[in-house]
């Protein structure tokens, strides 16, 4: 059936109002996807004609979103920072609460000075990319236990022509060769295993092992700074996205692990979003055994 832009757009609008919290511009979205044209385009092509293909290719990508997919899936990419990545099943959506992440980075490591940075669990490579782009002088080593994940990862260095990332599986440290990093940082999972209030969309369709951490959300947090030490430099920085909830959890196990400066830093909704943490090489540091076994 024929039908013009401006009608599939207000077709597709109303068929996703019970369905999104913004239809129009999900309704343009998919409508750029499959016309390839951008939002001016859009609206100065709006009375031309979909062919019958594009028409039932708008419809299936409509139904699949009506169905709870995340439009990032559907689209196969998200913008974050100032990248586009490409997306799928295998990795976590970049969200704008993570952007938080990189400004402590960038605050931590100086413009133009030769540093290295590890990012830890990089999923579509968001945090290593963006900080990458941002610090071509840093060397910047990202790592993953999901093997799908580093694919998507490795694509999307190539399509923002990042050179100075090296991806690598491992689960966490396990596989990181020994160096001194002058940052760590990560957006670990840090949901509990039960938590109700997780969007039903997000629990369907994001990949669980990088959402869950436990019981309470914290397993993660309980890895990473137990063996932080091991691999950062003298003064060197862990910077930990984490649940709104979950800030004096984490500063409290940084400051038991013998960081200093431990402070946690809003995101723009103003909910305590990242921690972050200095090590010095003289610091004593609780044991991952001691560590690990505190509630």
């Amino acid at each position: 059936m024929a039908i013009s832009i401006q009608n599939a757009l207000r077709n597709t609008r109303t068929q996703l109002e019970e369905h999104s919290d913004a239809p129009h511009r999900e309704a343009e979205w998919l409508l750029e996807h499959i016309t390839g044209f951008n939002r001016t385009q859009l609206r100065m092509n709006e009375l031309q004609i979909l062919s019958e293909q594009l028409v039932a290719q708008l419809n299936e990508l409509t139904l699949r979103r009506i169905g709870g997919q995340p439009l990032a899936y559907i689209l196969g990419e998200q913008h974050f920072w100032t990248l586009r990545l490409k997306v799928n099943a295998s990795v976590l959506i970049p969200r704008p609460e993570t952007e938080l992440v990189i400004e402590r980075a960038l605050h931590h490591l100086p413009q133009n000075h030769p540093s290295t940075a590890l990012d830890l669990g990089t999923g579509s490579g968001a945090i290593a990319l963006a900080l990458a782009s941002e610090r071509p002088a840093t060397r910047v080593v990202a790592t993953d236990y999901s093997t799908a994940a580093l694919e998507v990862a490795r694509s999307n260095a190539i399509l923002n022509q990042l050179v100075n990332v090296e991806l690598l599986h491992s689960n966490w440290f396990n596989h990181v060769p020994p160096q001194r990093f002058s940052l760590i940082l990560s957006n670990p999972p840090y949901i509990a295993e039960n938590d109700p209030h997780v969007a039903k969309d997000v629990a369907q369709h994001e990949p669980h092992l990088a959402l869950f951490s436990g019981s309470d959300g914290l397993d993660s947090f309980r890895q990473i700074i137990s063996r932080a030490s091991d691999f950062l430099a003298d003064q060197g920085w862990l910077v930990l996205e984490h649940g709104w909830q979950q800030a004096p959890a984490v500063r409290e196990m940084l400051e038991l692990a013998g960081f200093s400066s431990v402070a946690s830093h809003a995101d723009l909704a103003g909910h305590p979003r990242v921690t972050e943490g200095q090590w010095q090489i003289s610091n004593p540091i609780t044991s991952a055994t001691e560590l690990q076994s505190r509630p």
